[in-house]
């Protein structure tokens, strides 16, 4: 943890070993490997504590995924597939993740590394990287609906789910968050057909968004931006969009919202158990980004994309551990914000900030000119050791008739 939070390059076992001053990697490499612990114990944990501090009855519970670019076939789940880390198709591997935001902060709380069909239609390939024999294709808003379906019955408070299209197109998990009666404000594809008059009619979002008059528009902020408030113009299309049960006792709606300078348009499925305001939807909306936001600060400050490991257990316990630092400073921010004075001239302390000053004031780099000039060595000969393995793997390659 320690080494997540640290002023560190890359965060891979080597320079996590070298900055908790060990003379090998060894140690690092059993804690995320062969050492007993229970990850999914850790993320329980993690999750009742982002819960217990930011936790609230109108809480987001949103969910996303990020991808981080990998080389080679073996590291568990990569394959040639879209990320938008690189917004293109790449060899990369994907996680979906679940986001928690409260009234005065957020953070991500679990994870699931998402397994496409060529894995797990190849089970000697799983078992190589450790997949468990139970683990079954699940597709990414399936694997959404069981982190949320696992942290409602936790008991992690929450009165709402955000995502962006790839789960709000999705109608199966529409549905499981209306069983939930978890409100909701999933955006969908311009193209999503939008069901009409108890479903009888479907029309595309965009048709329906192209008939609406001008005063059906209202102007209102998503929320505080880095440069403020985020305006946008929204229409609310009440009682529309009844799915296949329209007895569900809910309310369905559609949303709309236009930028304000370029006219370009999102849209969104709305379903709240109770009665909603135009108000409380466009909140919600807006809370989404906080997971834009989090993915930033995890890759940017606790090394979430910097992983070295292949194995199925490695993955899910250097992931856990990387968000356990990231909720670290996301609790110091929230706290640190709570106790500021109420005009100082400075903006409040950021999760950037915080880690700073962690390192300024608490972690201690090791300057020992000896340690440092060990781990030189040994990088340099494992180097060395498997350069010369590469060498004489393709030169066998290469004799083979």
């Amino acid at each position: 943890m320690t080494g997540l939070l640290a002023d560190l390059e890359v965060k891979t076992c080597w320079q996590l070993a070298e900055q908790a001053g060990h003379a090998r990697p060894d140690a690092m490499q059993r804690l995320l490997y062969r050492a007993v612990w229970d990850a999914d114990a850790v993320r329980d944990d993690l999750r009742q504590l982002v819960a217990d501090r930011f936790g609230g009855p109108d809480a987001v519970l949103v969910v996303d995924e990020t991808g981080d670019l990998k080389k080679g076939t073996h590291t568990v789940g990569v394959q040639r597939q879209y990320t938008g880390t690189a917004g293109r198709i790449e060899n990369s591997q994907v996680g979906v993740f679940l986001g928690y935001a409260g009234t005065d902060g957020h953070t991500l709380i679990d994870r699931r590394v998402y397994l496409p069909a060529s894995w797990t239609d190849d089970r000697q390939r799983c078992k190589a990287a450790g997949v468990p024999d139970e683990v079954e294709f699940a597709t990414k808003p399936q694997l959404a609906a069981d982190m949320i379906t696992a942290a409602l019955d936790a008991g992690v408070p929450a009165g709402w789910a955000a995502a962006d299209e790839a789960y709000g197109n999705n109608a199966a998990f529409r549905a499981g968050l209306r069983e939930h009666r978890l409100g909701y404000v999933l955006a969908v594809s311009c193209d999503h057909l939008i069901p009409l008059d108890g479903g009888k009619v479907k029309i595309r979002a965009d048709r329906v968004a192209a008939d609406l008059p001008a005063s059906a528009w209202q102007r209102r902020s998503a929320g505080a931006g880095s440069k403020g408030p985020r305006y946008y113009d929204w229409a609310w299309l009440d009682d529309v969009c009844t799915d296949a049960d329209p007895d569900d006792g809910g309310h369905h709606s559609l949303l709309i919202r236009r930028n304000t300078t370029t006219g370009e348009l999102a849209f969104y499925r709305c379903w709240t158990p109770k009665p909603a305001t135009l108000a409380q939807l466009v909140r919600v909306a807006g809370i989404r980004w906080t997971v834009e936001e989090s993915f930033q600060a995890a890759k940017g400050q606790v090394g979430l994309d910097q992983h070295q490991v292949r194995r199925w257990d490695s993955w899910h316990r250097f992931t856990t551990l990387a968000l356990a630092a990231l909720a670290v400073l996301a609790i110091c921010a929230a706290d640190e914000a709570a106790h500021d004075p109420a005009d100082t001239g400075l903006i409040k302390l950021t999760v950037n900030e915080i880690r700073r000053l962690i390192n300024a004031c608490i972690i201690r780099p090791i300057n020992d000119l000896t340690h440092r000039l060990r781990w030189s060595h040994w990088r340099r000969r494992h180097q060395a050791r498997a350069r010369q393995s590469h060498y004489t793997h393709r030169l066998n390659l290469e004799l083979q008739p």
